[in-house]
């Protein structure tokens, strides 16, 4: 049972998450800043400080929204593939598709200040916003196990070993030469690259395809 105290921790919360999630919406990510949010979510500005600790924590936390997105979407993108190279190259192309239609907010949850307290920040959002679980609660608590995207690539990419689409000794090189590519194209998408999403998507899934491949 919640004590007062936690109730009233999770109705703070909820005011600066919403009064950040409308800014972002409405202004974009960049026009997001302590006294904006505070002044909406109608509290000053060392009240937020009680609860987030600068700027960068609070647009992390409020990120989880769109990393939801990608978690439900995620299902119907791998439902009909036939092998474990299909579910990798799908998984990774969802995960493109959500990443390069928002690059700041997924480059700061993946890359930014605080992307080593992802998992702990994931259970506290789906704490004060239990009904965001919707009907793929089972994808979400999966991806709570893993801190990182490099463990959380792993889980997908360790098939390819049993199905002898790499071999092992390569599994950790091939995980982060991935992950590395994948950051460099995320963030010319976040310093403002002319490429659209799809081509992004193309590039990123030509190169994942190469890595893969190469080591067969």
């Amino acid at each position: 049972m919640s004590t007062n105290k936690e109730i009233q921790r999770k109705r703070m919360l909820l005011y600066f998450i919403e009064a950040t999630n409308k800014i972002i919406d409405n202004d974009g990510i960049e026009n997001v800043t302590i006294r904006n949010v505070a002044d909406i979510a109608g509290y000053n500005s060392a009240t937020l400080y009680n609860y987030f600790e600068d700027l960068d924590h609070l647009i992390f936390f409020t990120s989880m929204k769109y990393l939801k997105e990608y978690i439900l979407e995620l299902p119907k993108f791998i439902k009909n593939s036939n092998n474990s190279l299909e579910v990798f190259m799908k998984t990774w192309e969802c995960f493109c598709k959500f990443s390069f239609e928002n690059p700041k907010i997924f480059y700061n949850i993946f890359f930014g200040k605080y992307k080593d307290i992802l998992k702990e920040t994931i259970n506290e959002y789906y704490n004060i916003f239990p009904e965001e679980l919707g009907e793929s609660n089972g994808e979400i608590l999966k991806m709570l196990k893993f801190q990182s995207i490099y463990d959380r690539n792993k889980i997908i990419l360790y098939p390819l070993i049993k199905d002898g689409i790499i071999k092992e000794e390569y599994f950790d090189i091939i995980n982060q030469t991935i992950i590395y590519s994948f950051q460099g194209i995320l963030h010319e998408k976040v310093v403002g690259n002319e490429k659209s999403i799809e081509q992004s998507i193309r590039e990123t899934m030509k190169i994942i395809e190469y890595i893969i491949m190469k080591r067969n």
